[in-house]
């Protein structure tokens, strides 16, 4: 085959099937037999961050992802991504189109991975200085294209509709911290938490202990971001096939809550409601 028509990878190899040069006789990830190693010992979030890392990681961060997982798994339905693949669910769509829906939803600036992008930009240029992540979060932006992310509305890895930070994510973030180092970033972030949003006014989000996450792990933005979306996709999944099955009688619809400032009444065809005066 010629070259120009090969496929280049730095962390995948196959051998081809001599009868099937489209099959594969072997493949190896980081040089590591796939099917002959891996899928006998080891565990999806190994593999995962072999994948990702190209190295055969520590105990302590498969197990540091995996609750990181567990985590993400479910936002529940007051999460807009959730929602997303709800409605795509509740309209009897195919169920790509559901998942589609919640990773565009779940890609914003507002709790998805381009805000937890961003995060983990900012842990590259700030570390634990913890003044320059006061400074850095009121203008987080750098040169990027305006025309598809606007300028950030809040500080990143907050939420600025809450007042203190939930239940849920408090004790996921102390969960966390037991299997993350002792001096790593979601330590910092949780020794310096209460400073943070005493500053901001505001209480930390999900994407703020995600991104401190995949810098324990030794992550890069790009990796965490994919990670971020994967990983909430099961839940997403899981609504969309529940509210398939529901039915959108049971749906909430809020046209009666929307009230219209100037409003022109019942829509009338033409000639409805006119009467013959001859």
């Amino acid at each position: 085959m010629p070259s120009d028509y090969v496929y280049h990878s730095n962390f995948w190899l196959e051998e081809p099937e001599e009868t099937n040069p489209f099959a594969a006789k072997a493949c190896y990830c980081h040089g590591y037999d796939v099917y002959g190693q891996i899928i006998a010992r080891a565990s999806w979030f190994e593999y995962l961050l072999l994948m990702f890392k190209g190295d055969r990681p520590e105990p302590a961060n498969v197990v540091l992802l995996e609750k990181l997982a567990l985590v993400l798994a479910n936002a529940g339905p007051k999460e807009a991504s959730i929602r997303a693949a709800m409605n795509g669910g509740v309209a009897g769509t195919n169920h790509s189109s559901a998942l589609m829906a919640a990773l565009a939803v779940g890609s914003g600036l507002y709790g998805g991975s381009q805000e937890l992008e961003i995060c983990m930009r900012l842990w590259r240029e700030c570390q634990q200085d913890v003044e320059k992540w006061k400074t850095r979060l009121q203008s987080p932006e750098e040169d990027e294209r305006a025309d598809i992310w606007p300028a950030m509305e809040h500080p990143p890895g907050f939420d600025p509709n809450g007042d203190q930070i939930p239940t849920t994510l408090l004790q996921s973030l102390e969960l966390l911290i037991q299997f993350a180092p002792e001096s790593g970033a979601l330590a910092w972030l949780a020794n310096n938490r209460s400073h943070l949003e005493e500053f901001f006014g505001c209480p930390l989000s999900i994407s703020a202990v995600a991104a401190a996450t995949f810098v324990d792990l030794g992550l890069d933005q790009d990796q965490g971001s994919m990670l971020y979306l994967m990983l909430r996709l099961p839940g997403a999944a899981v609504h969309a096939v529940e509210q398939r099955k529901m039915g959108w009688k049971k749906f909430p619809f809020y046209s009666p809550a929307i009230e219209l400032e100037d409003d022109p009444g019942p829509y009338k065809k033409a000639g409805e409601g006119e009467t013959d005066e001859s």
